[in-house]
């Protein structure tokens, strides 16, 4: 055990070390958003997007609680993060955002909106969507972790929550987005080695072995689409897998803390480089977190515990003492990178969008680097703050509160942002319908119809009759309507301003991205 705490103590130190190290980078709006000018190699963009990509939400509060319930079929929400939310949203987004947000000079999403389809107020709503929304995402991840140092190491929750908080802060504070790539960088690194050494202590524990005619003997290990047995209550259904598996995948294409990446790439090369490491990243980090939950069928003592600790009771009867230490590591470091990257987006939209947008916009560039660092720490504080208090009165499941905040956010966004940067044809009232239509069909689906209130997946016939019944198929539904709706309004509409059009997709480019 005290080798457990070693290990954490010097990743901690490490993080202290980066913040060190970078302090004297950020002294500009752009140094501290976007790491300077002249952007990251593609190398350390591809981390930073895949370790905000996968948090402890995926090992605390999917990989369990789903591994459990879909057994091996679980492993193509894994597979759909890797080639739909990775590999095909660098190839369609990654050249098109970065050469429009230089074009319009655009530093953050609502900024983006504004540019690119001439209203203000578009900044205005979506910063507030924006921030309102990421806070209980951030809270989630804080609630994963806390589970796991809980039953692994018997530590108070709210101690570990505390000091991840502290620990986020502090580089994120002096550092801003280069310290975020650093670390990103370092700790997708221990993430790698993480789940190789997780998944090799697990296949050779004496609950699975290497035997494979013990991995054959059960079906749920064998076939890899789900039969939809309903013995296993309402988890069991197709439409919850593939609703699952379109919100995580699909949902990246629209999140601020994702799309962000793309604006700090440097080049062409990077770009490349960025598509095939992001790409084997998610594909090794989704594939072994789901196939570990579903090796919980091996695990008869985890079939009574809640979702969130599936996993962590599992590592504690598989990984050797001295050892586990490594593997808190692992998902601490997702859990940082998450956490990093969704403040410095919530905070950015306010000190940029709103305090520099609409309340000052004489203020200097010193004064906005100011205000978005503190408006950092507020954003964790807050964040941790409600993750305390989930915990404490158990407000929201831990795949809940993920599903909700990303599913409105794509919601609102996908539409507006996916088709805004491949089409010019996008309109106005495309945009607003969008936001507002996404943000009111999420209210009815949950507080009219109280659609979230029976589990986590139904057939398609319950979830007509008695509500959507979990958050992945609200999220599902709302990207749906955004893109339907972005696309419909916009062809029925007044085109978009000429000089508008130009400024986004024919203005010519220094250093353009071909």
């Amino acid at each position: 055990m005290l080798l457990d705490y070693i290990i954490l103590a010097i990743y901690a130190l490490s993080m202290v070390a980066v913040a060190i190290y970078t302090k004297n980078r950020s002294g500009s709006v752009e140094d501290f958003l976007h790491a300077g000018k002249r952007g990251l190699n593609g190398w350390m963009t591809a981390f930073a997007y895949g370790t905000t990509y996968f948090s402890a939400v995926i090992f605390i509060g999917y990989a369990g609680q789903f591994g459990r319930a879909f057994g091996l079929a679980s492993v193509w929400i894994g597979i759909g993060n890797a080639l739909i939310g990775t590999l095909l949203a660098w190839l369609v987004l990654a050249k098109r955002t970065k050469n429009m947000t230089q074009r319009l000079s655009s530093k953050t999403m609502p900024d983006f909106f504004e540019k690119r389809y001439g209203d203000s107020r578009l900044k205005i709503v979506s910063a507030v969507v924006i921030f309102v929304f990421l806070i209980p995402y951030s809270a989630s991840v804080y609630n994963g972790l806390s589970s796991l140092f809980e039953i692994v190491f018997g530590i108070d929750g709210w101690i570990i929550m505390l000091a991840l908080a502290a620990l986020t802060a502090l580089y994120l504070f002096f550092g801003g987005y280069f310290a975020t790539a650093l670390s990103d960088f370092i700790q997708g690194i221990i993430m790698i080695a993480g789940v190789v050494l997780m998944v090799i202590f697990f296949m050779n524990s004496k609950e699975v072995s290497w035997d494979i005619s013990r991995l054959t003997s059960d079906p749920n290990l064998t076939w890899v689409t789900f039969d939809g047995d309903h013995s296993k209550g309402l988890y069991g259904t197709t439409v919850s897998l593939i609703s699952l598996t379109l919100l995580t995948s699909l949902g990246v294409w629209a999140l601020p803390q994702t799309v962000h990446k793309y604006y700090a790439i440097r080049d062409k090369k990077a770009i490349k480089q960025g598509v095939v490491v992001s790409t084997v990243f998610a594909l090794l980090i989704g594939f072994i977190a789901y196939f570990t939950g579903a090796l919980s069928i091996f695990f008869p003592s985890v079939g009574s515990v809640p979702d969130a600790q599936v996993l962590p009771h599992m590592l504690k009867l598989v990984i050797p003492t001295g050892l586990i230490g490594i593997i808190a590591v692992l998902i601490l470091s997702a859990s940082m990178s998450t956490l990093s990257s969704v403040s410095l987006a919530g905070a950015s939209v306010i000190a940029i969008d709103l305090y520099k947008g609409v309340v000052n916009k004489k203020a200097s560039d010193k004064r906005v680097t100011v205000t978005m660092r503190l408006l950092c720490l507020l954003f964790v504080l807050i964040s941790v703050v409600l993750a305390i208090l989930n915990e404490k009165f158990g407000i929201a499941a831990i795949a809940y509160m993920m599903g909700i905040s990303w599913g409105t956010l794509a919601g609102c966004f996908i539409g507006p942002f996916a088709l805004g940067v491949v089409w010019k044809r996008v309109t106005r009232p495309a945009v607003w319908t969008s936001i507002v239509g996404s943000l009111v069909l999420t209210g009815v689906l949950i507080v009219l119809l109280g659609y979230d209130k029976c589990g986590y997946g139904c057939d398609l016939g319950k979830a007509i009759q008695t509500g959507v019944s979990c958050s992945p198929l609200i999220g599902v539904i709302c990207m749906l309507f955004s893109l339907c709706s972005t696309a419909l309004v916009s062809l029925i509409t007044k085109k978009p301003d000429e000089a508008i059009v130009y400024e986004a997709f024919e203005k010519p480019l220094e250093g353009e991205i071909k």
